[in-house]
């Protein structure tokens, strides 16, 4: 009896499912944000390599499928927080978009002192890990401001959170009014990509940066702008709309 034949027999079955695992790979590129794919890239690597080893190698049956699913979960996890879904913005130059995914937190008269120097709308926006983090144009613009801050990683859904926590700060105009916005770093999230720069003209919706693994974005308007979004009601980026400025 040759064990030959048989080998490959199994080898192929093994592999049927891999190769079609392998197949989706190659198209992820255009399912996922191009601001994640050093991460993602290296994980699903991981995961492939984890994968393809259990096969091959390990045993007893209960630890190489337990390694697998552990694997496919993982990656399924990383697949759905770098996802970046098309979007339909709606039109208007008075009307303000949410930057992110996720659910209204805040929506509150404040004092803001960098960008409007008095009385200010706070929105804010809460993003679990489940979001999709790519942040997108709240209003067409011109950015006149911008400043990073290296600040400290306090629980995102917190009120200090937006003063303490690792954030950058974009102000926008146009000939409506103008809008400032922060992407504010959470307990997890440990890297804010921003692509943009004091002198950029900017659309509404636009894909801008991510801030990766759960977060939060402050949204501050002209004190007289409309809102039209209530605490507890759940965001779309580049879709929902917050408020309308007078």
């Amino acid at each position: 009896m040759t064990f030959g034949p048989i080998f490959g027999i199994l080898f192929q079955k093994q592999f049927r499912n891999l190769g079609a695992f392998a197949a989706s790979v190659r198209a992820l590129p255009t399912m996922i944000t191009k601001y994640g794919y050093d991460v993602f890239f290296t994980i699903t690597g991981v995961c492939l390599a984890a994968i393809v080893i259990s096969l091959l190698f390990v045993e007893p049956r209960f630890l190489k499928y337990g390694i697998i699913a552990l694997a496919l979960l993982f990656f399924g996890f990383t697949l759905n927080f770098f996802r970046d879904p098309e979007r339909t913005t709606p039109t208007g130059d008075s009307l303000v978009v949410s930057p992110a995914d996720g659910k209204v937190i805040v929506v509150k008269n404040v004092e803001e002192l960098e960008f409007f120097k008095g009385p200010a709308l706070q929105i804010s926006i809460f993003m679990s890990p489940l979001n999709v983090h790519v942040n997108r144009i709240p209003i067409s613009g011109v950015v006149s401001h911008f400043r990073y801050v290296k600040g400290e990683y306090f629980a995102a859904f917190e009120d200090k959170a937006s003063e303490k926590n690792e954030q950058t700060i974009i102000g926008l105009e146009n000939h409506t009014g103008k809008v400032l916005f922060k992407q504010i770093a959470g307990f997890v999230a440990r890297r804010i990509v921003c692509e943009l720069q004091v002198g950029d003209t900017v659309r509404i919706g636009e894909r801008f940066g991510m801030i990766k693994f759960g977060s939060r974005v402050d949204v501050f308007l002209p004190p007289n702008a409309a809102a039209k979004v209530t605490v507890g009601e759940n965001a779309v980026a580049g879709e929902t709309i917050l408020a309308q400025l007078p």
